[in-house]
């Protein structure tokens, strides 16, 4: 049996979606569905066998769901379905010259394969392509959200 990538795989129904969920848990996190069922404060773990196999989960269950599997494969079906991307935003630290120089780096090698795609011939790689794009958007999502959070300082509980 062949692992699957995590990163990259998509789920093509929410059942697909859910049962990754369930999978991931158990590949990487040792869980059963009965544990899982436990995390999420369930009591019959029957239900949850239940509505992964037909595909239906209430709403207001899904986020405890993914994050009791650790794993946000609904979020990414649910959006990818409206024709949206998700992108992690890394809560960050303040950015270093060094990380601009990344920044600008991480965006011109992905425009480098994006024109190589664009243009053919047997260079354009598609996965190298994605994967770059990818990057690119984490880096930006991270300065977005450091940026965004300086107009509304988060409260520092450290001793």
């Amino acid at each position: 049996m062949t692992r699957r990538h995590w990163k990259r795989w998509q789920p093509a129904s929410l059942r697909d979606a859910l049962k990754g969920c369930k999978d991931f848990a158990q590949e990487r996190h040792n869980l059963s569905v009965e544990r899982i069922a436990e995390r999420m404060g369930l009591e019959d773990h029957w239900a949850l066998y239940k509505w992964i196999a037909n595909g239906r989960m209430p709403a207001v269950l899904l986020p405890a769901y993914e994050h009791a599997c650790g794993i946000n494969l609904v979020a990414r079906w649910m959006a990818a379905t409206d024709g949206k991307l998700l992108v992690d935003m890394p809560r960050g630290r303040q950015a270093q010259p060094a990380d601009m120089v990344e920044l600008n780096t991480g965006f011109a090698q992905a425009l480098q394969l994006l024109t190589d795609f664009y243009a053919g011939g047997e260079q354009a790689d598609a996965n190298a392509t994605l994967e770059a794009l990818r990057n690119h958007l984490q880096q930006v999502a991270a300065h977005q959200l450091n940026v965004a959070g300086f107009a509304e300082p988060e409260l520092d509980f450290a001793p």
